[in-house]
This record gives C-alpha cells, structure tokens and sequence, in this order.
C-alpha cells in the first residue's frame, strides 16, 4: 500500500521561507517520478513542481519557479519541497504525490503578515 506522509508547514510571514517534507513507503521510491501539488482555500487542485527518479530533471509552475525548489533523497525515501521568498498566494495544503496520483494527508502552508 502506498504511504505517503508530509511535514514540514506552518504560519510564516510574506518573504519566510520553508522545508517540506514527505517520506513515502510501500512503493519503490526511487524507480518513480514525484510530484508537490496544493490546494488553496476554495480552489482546486494545482500542480507545483514534478521531479524525476533519479532527481536529475525537475519541472516547475510558473507561479513558483525560481522561488521553489523540489529534491529528493532516495536512500531516505524522502521528497523536500524547498519554498523561498513566499507570498500570501502561497497559502494552501500541500501534498506530495506518487505517479498513482496517491496523495497524502497534506500540510498546511500559511502566509501572512
């Protein structure tokens, strides 16, 4: 059974910074790509950032390019979300996502002054 589990949020002013964190199981990690996506409040589901197995290739939203980092650690079996120079739009669950689509219980992101 696929698990998936983020950490990582909390409440931090506009320009803060924060780490995700989302430690997968029952799945062979390192043989997947993985993805961030979030949702705000009353919005869908939108895609953040996707990296590939191996780490090598990562793509990103343009809403958070050059602010958000993805990475991965594949002996740990853990998928980071680095999210710098962030913004009230930021605010939103984020979840990590395997190629299933499987998500897990999310953690909370909240931007405000």
């Amino acid at each position: 059974e696929v698990r998936l589990v983020e950490s990582g949020g909390g409440l931090v002013q506009p320009g803060g910074s924060l780490r995700l964190s989302c430690v997968a199981s029952g799945f062979t990690f390192n043989t997947n790509a993985m993805s961030w996506v979030r949702q705000a409040p009353g919005k869908g589901l939108e895609w953040v950032s996707t990296i590939s197995d191996g780490g090598s290739n990562t793509h990103y939203a343009d809403s958070v390019k050059g602010r958000f980092t993805i990475s991965r650690d594949n002996a740990k079996k853990t998928l980071y979300l680095q999210l710098n120079n962030l913004k009230t739009e930021d605010t939103a669950m984020y979840y990590c996502q395997s190629p299933d689509s499987t998500r897990g219980q999310g953690t909370q992101v909240t931007i405000s002054s």
